[in-house]
């Protein structure tokens, strides 16, 4: 587990407290290590939904898990932020030390946020460490649109939603992450499946 996060603080005459419980007396006692599987793409592609399901089926299975999804936070650890470049940095910045000590702490959490920019996506990676995995949950603007549940996209098109990722602001793909969805592709199941096969295999249970 990564114990190195560091970030350009204002906080002075601060020390860390060393914990008593060690990251392998976790993983043992929990069955699994820890770690952050990371949900980006665009709104529509289905993040929220797998992640949701997900979260059901590893617990299901025995897992510790817990979903951290884009805009439940916003409700809360996020309220103060808007969609601007900065705001949306500080949201992920937020999000990625949250997720580092759920996973330090002996979870699978799962993290469904568009999170558009790759380097703030990497700030995030480097929050966590190895036990970060990113996976792209891929699907065109066109059928993201398509599906439009929430109907940002034809609010965004009428000039209601501003920084629309998407729309009026970038979203970049990643180039280099751990697993590829397609939903353009595949159903909810097939979905599922893969990511579950991912899981199952970088974060065996040792015990059921």
């Amino acid at each position: 587990m990564n114990h190195s996060r560091q970030r350009d603080a204002h906080s002075t005459n601060v020390t860390r407290v060393q914990h008593r419980v060690s990251g392998d007396m976790r993983t043992e006692r929990n069955g699994h290590a820890g770690a952050v599987l990371w949900f980006t793409g665009l709104s529509g592609a289905g993040k929220s939904t797998l992640a949701v399901q997900l979260e059901q089926r590893l617990f299901c299975d025995g897992y510790q898990v817990y979903v951290l999804d884009g805009d439940n936070l916003r409700h809360g650890l996020s309220a103060d932020l808007g969609f601007q470049p900065a705001d949306r940095e500080e949201n992920i910045r937020r999000v990625g030390e949250l997720a580092a000590l759920f996973a330090e702490a002996g979870f699978i959490v799962i993290c469904a946020f568009i999170s558009p920019y790759c380097t703030h996506r990497n700030n995030a990676r480097k929050a966590s460490g190895a036990e970060f995995h990113e996976i792209y949950i891929k699907a065109d603007l066109e059928t993201c649109e398509a599906r439009d549940t929430k109907g940002l996209y034809a609010k965004a098109r009428a000039g209601d939603i501003p920084d629309f990722t998407g729309i009026s602001a970038p979203y970049e793909a990643p180039t280099s992450c751990e697993l590829v969805v397609d939903t353009n592709r595949v159903t909810v199941e097939e979905s599922l499946a893969q990511i579950l096969a991912h899981v199952q295999h970088a974060f065996p249970l040792t015990r059921r």
